[in-house]
């Protein structure tokens, strides 16, 4: 199979195609236990599609277009992409779209044909069109590449499953456990040893990319390494003084971070990146990822920031 490449240049702002979400009885729209019965698929309605593109802000969603009418197979299909979805463990959302029962939307993303796959990131189609019936293990290569390709560009979110039972709503008086995968990192950034947290939550992520919580960790620990002992004032007075210096930006971003500053360390290297070109842009870029994922992707902050950056970048 021929795989479409995982791009974010060139891509289509949805926005515009999104409507306020109508009122309705709590609880309606998709179903509670998702689409297809799977825990990371959702039946996207009209009511409900704005919901659905802004989850692509935290992790990638799979739109799988269907129809009784033009194509009776393509409702097992859709189940097909659902299924296959289901062992990334929320690496991907999938939307399954009736375009029978849910014409504007596929007459608003031009859908001309089903079966159809389109995957969304930050409420962008990132990949072109894949029309037909993809079969299992193409699904499967699909998956692991644009996974991988996530990953190396610091995309590691993932979606709730549906139906599930927030942290805050667990058993009263139930504690949270404690993983153990994580005991290692924790005890050295309780012991003051930021390069030991560093090497820890690096082991982590280098047997496993898409843990998104050891990423998240060694993120911050990277935060915490790269500012130790340093001298705040200082380093603000050579930002101001060098305003195109990478360095000087990037550790007053950093500093912004760890003060509690996050917004305003996100707006001074998305400005950088928007000043800057070539290696320097880029590594701005990838600077800004990493503090992202030191706050976490599905922070509010984070799901703006990556907005601007996007509009920076295209």
């Amino acid at each position: 199979m021929s795989q479409q490449p995982f791009s974010r240049p060139g891509a289509i702002d949805l926005s515009g195609l999104m409507r306020p979400a109508q009122s309705q009885p709590s609880g309606a729209g998709a179903p509670a236990g998702g689409a297809t019965g799977s825990s990371y698929a959702v039946t996207v309605t009209e009511q409900n599609f704005q919901e659905t593109v802004e989850a692509s802000m935290t992790a990638p969603v799979v739109l799988v277009f269907h129809s009784s009418s033009q194509s009776p197979e393509s409702g097992q299909y859709a189940e097909t992409v659902a299924a296959a979805a289901e062992a990334y463990e929320g690496k991907f959302l999938v939307g399954v779209v009736d375009v029978d029962a849910a014409p504007s939307i596929a007459q608003a993303l031009q859908i001309t044909q089903v079966p159809l796959l389109l995957v969304l990131l930050d409420g962008r189609p990132v990949t072109q069109p894949l029309p037909g019936a993809l079969q299992p293990d193409e699904l499967n290569t699909l998956f692991n590449q644009l996974g991988q390709q996530l990953t190396a560009q610091g995309v590691t979110g993932r979606h709730q499953p549906r139906g599930a039972v927030p942290a805050e709503e667990a058993a009263e008086g139930e504690e949270p456990k404690s993983d153990p995968r994580y005991a290692a990192a924790e005890a050295a950034l309780e012991a003051n040893d930021v390069d030991g947290a560093v090497a820890e939550y690096q082991k982590l992520v280098d047997a496993n990319p898409a843990d998104a919580e050891a990423a998240a960790g060694l993120a911050m620990a990277k935060v915490l390494q790269r500012t130790h002992g340093v001298d705040l004032n200082a380093s603000r007075e050579a930002a101001a003084a060098k305003p195109d210096d990478l360095d000087a930006q990037t550790l007053v971003a950093d500093l912004d971070l760890l003060g509690g500053h996050v917004d305003d360390a996100f707006a001074r290297l998305i400005d950088l990146v928007r000043r800057t070109a070539g290696d320097d842009r880029d590594k701005a870029r990838e600077h800004l990822l990493g503090l992202f994922a030191a706050v976490g992707n599905d922070d509010p902050r984070v799901l703006a920031g990556r907005q601007k950056l996007a509009s920076a970048l295209f």
